[in-house]
């Protein structure tokens, strides 16, 4: 009788089935309409983010809270959802004309709307990334506030420790904290967390706002209020899916206006039969490399290009990048601030309005006076939308279609990378969807050789469009990495545009068969490495001189700059 042999899964197959599980129970969740976190119908999406435990969410699988991760999320949420038990994910419903005002997340761009004391509306118009996004943080910060009230909830009767006493009382109380009653505070609350009085002291500022500068200790009191709540009274937490936002979900509407908006402004300056190059980039980077240089050529005389744009990309430097704006609007660029709900601002560059003796692109030779269009990133699944609806004929009327002369589509991005540090460069091969294994090759214009030599580290290879940056593990990367897949990099929109890109160009014929795409991206975290994840921080100036050396790589190939 044979052996029956033991199949063990790794770490990697069980993250892998934990994003999988993850993905479907939030589908599932959403064609419900509503449900609770911490009740029955959250348990299946709390599980699979403990058995996934993401790298960003540091400490989500033990006793002591996480910090870190809880600013990372914290920045990316509507000040003020700690304090809310219900909370309503809703599509563009008209709030913006009501007097309710916009909470904006800085990290994220969202509008957010506190409706009372206990509800707060958060707008979705980015698509289904949004809400992969956001209810796996509303889920860390959840398990996060049961572990505090772990820590302070002493008995069934409802008797809490007197570290949560005396944080309550310095929270409750209206005016503004001495050094002495923050210390005191934190003291308390380092008790609570079951962290030290440094680990705290070291964050704290990171949560504070202009208004609230002792907003770590209104955050972990909130968190931690609900959750006794949740166990003392049966109050429980419910998020819940406006029945207009599972109407509209799914069906480009917000796309639709965005690209719409962008042809009739090509059509009513006269320029839809011209030649189009697309960017995906920020809104800067394409403007500053052509005008700054000239625009600042005597504030920074003998000073290199990129020392101009780190200049530029200092914080408060707004006298000289609102110079360079004024100089381009002046030189063919036409702003499309976003007006459709997609929060993806745009940019058309009329180059036959450059004159290139006043750019940084002097020996430029176009083929015949291309239009730029520059788009904002987009957010996820968000890039499908946005650039399938770009892509598609202008209707003008009923029988009447124009189609796009799109020549190229360029996408400059920021990424994870597996191999190296922040600022490397990543020029990818293909794009390979984590969550149903789908691949997209392509034949990048761009290559590693062409952006060697510049001081900054180069990797090229297949890269993986991933669910949500904050579901990342060490296990599943280094799989991805170490196996024949051999991925260099994890980003969240590339599948997406190669999807619409390919759909575009080869099934529906829309545009060029033969279109160019440019895939490159600069590393804003090393995910395998501790201390390098995106919850330790932005890039600061490491951003810059990648980000300049792909966006000029890509405008030579446009301007036809030998």
């Amino acid at each position: 009788m044979s052996e029956v042999k033991h199949i063990s899964r790794s770490r990697a197959q069980e993250s892998s089935a934990a994003i999988e599980r993850l993905y479907i129970t939030i589908r599932h969740l959403f064609n419900r309409g509503f449900y609770k976190p911490m009740g029955v119908s959250g348990e299946t999406l709390r599980e699979a983010l403990l058995d996934l435990r993401p790298e960003i969410y540091g400490s989500i699988a033990e006793e002591k809270v996480e910090l870190s991760g809880l600013l990372y999320v914290i920045e990316r949420l509507p000040v003020g959802i700690e304090e809310c038990r219900f909370i309503n994910l809703i599509s563009d419903e008209g709030y913006s004309k009501s007097h309710f005002k916009a909470i904006v997340p800085p990290k994220r761009k969202r509008n957010c709307y506190r409706i009372d004391e206990e509800q707060m509306n958060v707008e979705i118009t980015r698509g289904r990334s949004d809400i992969y996004d956001i209810l796996t943080h509303l889920t860390f910060i959840f398990i996060e506030s049961h572990k505090i009230k772990n820590r302070i909830l002493l008995d069934e009767s409802g008797e809490v420790s007197r570290d949560w006493q005396k944080l309550e009382q310095t929270v409750l109380q209206t005016k503004k904290l001495t050094q002495i009653e923050k210390e005191k505070a934190i003291s308390h609350t380092a008790n609570i967390l079951g962290r030290s009085f440094a680990e705290i002291l070291a964050i704290y500022d990171g949560f504070g706002t202009a208004d609230k500068p002792d907003r770590f200790l209104h955050t972990i009191y909130w968190l931690g209020k609900g959750a006794l709540e949740e166990v003392l009274e049966s109050s429980k937490r419910t998020i819940t899916f406006s029945p207009i936002l599972r109407e509209r979900l799914g069906h480009h509407i917000h796309g639709e206006i965005w690209a719409t908006n962008i042809k009739q402004t090509l059509k009513e300056n006269n320029l839809l039969d011209r030649p189009i190059h697309i960017i995906s980039a920020n809104m800067h980077s394409v403007m500053n490399s052509i005008f700054a240089p000239y625009v600042h050529r005597l504030k920074y005389k003998d000073k290199p290009d990129f020392h101009v744009y780190e200049e530029l990309s200092k914080p408060g430097a707004h006298e000289v990048r609102d110079k360079v704006e004024e100089f381009a609007k002046l030189h063919g660029m036409i702003s499309l601030p976003d007006t459709s709900g997609t929060n993806i601002d745009v940019q058309v560059f009329d180059t036959a309005k450059i004159d290139w003796k006043k750019s940084a692109f002097e020996k430029a030779k176009p083929n015949g006076e291309p239009v730029i269009i520059v788009m904002d990133y987009a957010f996820g699944e968000q890039a499908y939308e946005t650039i399938d609806e770009l892509l598609k004929p202008f209707q003008e009327s009923k029988h009447e279609k124009h189609f796009l002369n799109v020549e190229s589509v360029s996408i400059m991005g920021k990424a994870g990378i597996l191999e190296g540090g922040k600022g490397d460069i990543m020029i990818p091969s293909a794009h390979i969807n984590e969550g149903t294994g789908d691949n997209y090759p392509f034949e990048n214009e761009l290559t590693a050789e062409m952006l060697e030599g510049n001081g900054i580290p180069v990797f090229a290879g297949p890269m993986v469009t991933v669910l949500g940056t904050s579901l990342q593990n060490k296990d599943l990367l280094k799989f991805f990495h170490e196996s024949t897949w051999g991925v260099i990099g994890l980003e969240m929109e590339g599948a997406y545009y190669q999807k619409a890109i390919q759909s575009a160009s080869k099934i529906r014929k829309s545009i060029n068969p033969d279109v160019k795409v440019r895939y490159a991206y600069y590393a804003s975290d090393n995910p395998l490495e501790t201390g390098s994840t995106l919850a330790s921080g932005g890039l600061g100036t490491t951003g810059v001189k990648p980000t300049y050396l792909i966006t000029i790589k890509i405008l030579e190939q446009i301007f036809n700059v030998k």
